[in-house]
């Protein structure tokens, strides 16, 4: 029989930083759902590579994990097995530009035991009794790299979040971990928010900095917390530079931008909204994903 929510972590009660958290944001930026642009992962790594943190509770990755579908990185040099790349479920503490305490919760998505897992979390909010949970995620949209970044947000009670557009209805989408937190702390009655950054469909698969900007400043806008973006705005100005070179460069990408650019002005136009337009159809990803895929594909390699 499985344990208890409880046993699935271990909080690092003996890191003093602890004593100082009062009431602080949760934030959650987990892999292996949808991540369009890397935007969240790209956001994630970006904060811890710029400051300061320390991990406070870690989660029991064999209780949680398929390792089969996702199999981790054993690294296999001169007849012997040298490395092995872990995954690591974790919660840090990281301290923001005005030296304020908030939480981060990264690492895979777990593969099974959801229900505890989200308990388990729960279980360490109220204990540091959370404020606020933010979550990040980065969606494929039909939309053109040349607009400004639209953005899905959504939220466990009226006037945690500007009033939400209702740009899509009701959906069914396949289910996920992060949701489900957000789901379960809504029905006990936590603030939660979540943010799903809007990628243009043809660089999903390739990194697009400008994405992790855009959830870093929802992040600090929601939360209050001053997060720098310093480091993403260079490499997204670079992309960007790259990516206007490339529709130069090629007539029928360009026409198939223009297109994108054209619906999505035509909807900022008619509903003073800058998210996605339905009235017309959509471009396929297969017009432009693969010169664009190639194209940034080569500019990673270099």
């Amino acid at each position: 029989m499985f344990g208890e929510p409880g046993e699935l972590y271990e909080l690092h009660l003996e890191v003093p930083e602890l004593d100082e958290l009062a009431n602080p944001v949760l934030v959650h930026g987990l892999d292996g759902y949808v991540d369009a642009g890397s935007g969240a992962s790209l956001a994630v790594s970006h904060l811890l590579s710029v400051l300061p943190h320390t991990v406070v509770a870690t989660f029991d990755v064999d209780a949680l994990l398929d390792y089969r579908s996702r199999r981790p990185t054993l690294t296999f040099s001169k007849n012997a097995f040298t490395e092995y790349d872990a995954p690591a479920l974790q919660i840090h503490l990281v301290r923001d530009e005005a030296e304020t305490p908030f939480l981060l919760l990264t690492g895979p998505e777990p593969d099974i035991r959801w229900e505890a897992f989200v308990a388990a979390v729960g279980q360490i909010a109220d204990r540091f009794a959370v404020r606020l949970t933010v979550g990040l995620m980065a969606i494929p949209m039909g939309v053109p790299h040349t607009r400004p970044t639209g953005m899905s947000v959504h939220a466990t009670r009226p006037g945690l979040v500007e009033t939400a557009q209702d740009w899509i209805g009701t959906v069914q989408v396949p289910g996920h971990a992060t949701g489900l937190l957000e789901y379960r702390f809504g029905q006990a009655g936590r603030d939660a928010i979540g943010f799903a950054a809007h990628v243009p469909h043809y660089i999903a698969r390739s990194e697009y900095p400008e994405t992790a900007r855009t959830l870093i400043q929802a992040l600090a806008d929601s939360s209050g917390l001053l997060l720098p973006t310093a480091g993403l705005d260079e490499s997204a100005a670079r992309v960007q530079e790259q990516l206007a070179e490339q529709v130069r460069d090629n007539a029928e990408v360009a026409q198939v931008v223009k297109a994108l650019e054209d619906q999505y002005d035509a909807f900022v136009s008619a509903t003073g909204r800058g998210l996605l337009a339905q009235s017309a159809p959509l471009p396929t990803a297969d017009e432009l994903g693969a010169q664009f895929e190639a194209f940034l594909a080569e500019r990673d390699r270099g």
